[in-house]
């Protein structure tokens, strides 16, 4: 349906549910204008399992696992999208099936293979992050006091690169502190923050 010129997904009543896969920061324009009157849910699926289905050979599960630290992959775009009391994210963790088949035109980028359906296989959880304290939730036990990304990796089983659009996300809403830079990297501790926000992850 449309509203006020922008495509929503399902209209409830005064609640807007947007289906959104990727791309969180193209909704800027969207929300901007619809979160003063309106309550949105953004509905994020995760593919925590993939099985890759090509022609003529049997289905194969995909070496690439998803999980729900995977969401800082949108938030940092827009770290304070959660900080609008009329916003609610809630991220669907699910085993899909992706089905591809051969392209000669993608051979250099994708190893030849265009996917041209994707079909969900099984829910596997649902997480509802209404507020800055839910999403507050995924920082792990365990932190030192005084940590880098390279702690806050280790300590939720995450790669390096997605602990530092984590740690960016977090020190924008101020749940993380930014210390100092050492050798080992940028230095944080939980609580307000307490220097000057930066230009994106680091």
């Amino acid at each position: 349906m449309e509203l006020d010129g922008f495509v929503i997904d399902i209209r409830r009543g005064d609640l807007l549910i947007e289906i959104q896969t990727s791309a969180f920061a193209a909704m800027g324009r969207k929300l901007d204008r619809v979160l003063s009157e309106y309550q949105v849910l953004i509905v994020h699926p995760i593919a925590v399992q993939t099985y890759l289905h090509r022609p003529e050979v049997k289905p194969r599960r995909s070496p690439k696992r998803g999980d729900i630290y995977d969401l800082f992959d949108e938030l940092v775009s827009i770290p304070t999208l959660l900080d609008h009391p009329n916003l609610a994210i809630e991220v669907i963790l699910a085993t899909v099936d992706k089905h591809q088949r051969p392209d000669p035109t993608l051979r250099r980028r994708r190893g030849g293979w265009r996917t041209h359906d994707r079909c969900l296989r099984e829910i596997t959880s649902r997480r509802r992050f209404d507020t800055i304290a839910d999403l507050e939730t995924l920082v792990p036990a365990g932190l030192p006091t005084v940590f880098t990304t390279a702690d806050l990796a280790s300590a939720a089983g995450i790669t390096r690169a997605q602990a530092q659009k984590m740690a960016f996300c977090l020190r924008e809403l101020e749940i993380f502190t930014l210390m100092e830079r050492t050798r080992q990297g940028f230095q944080y501790c939980v609580g307000p923050r307490a220097s000057g926000r930066s230009r994106g992850p680091n």
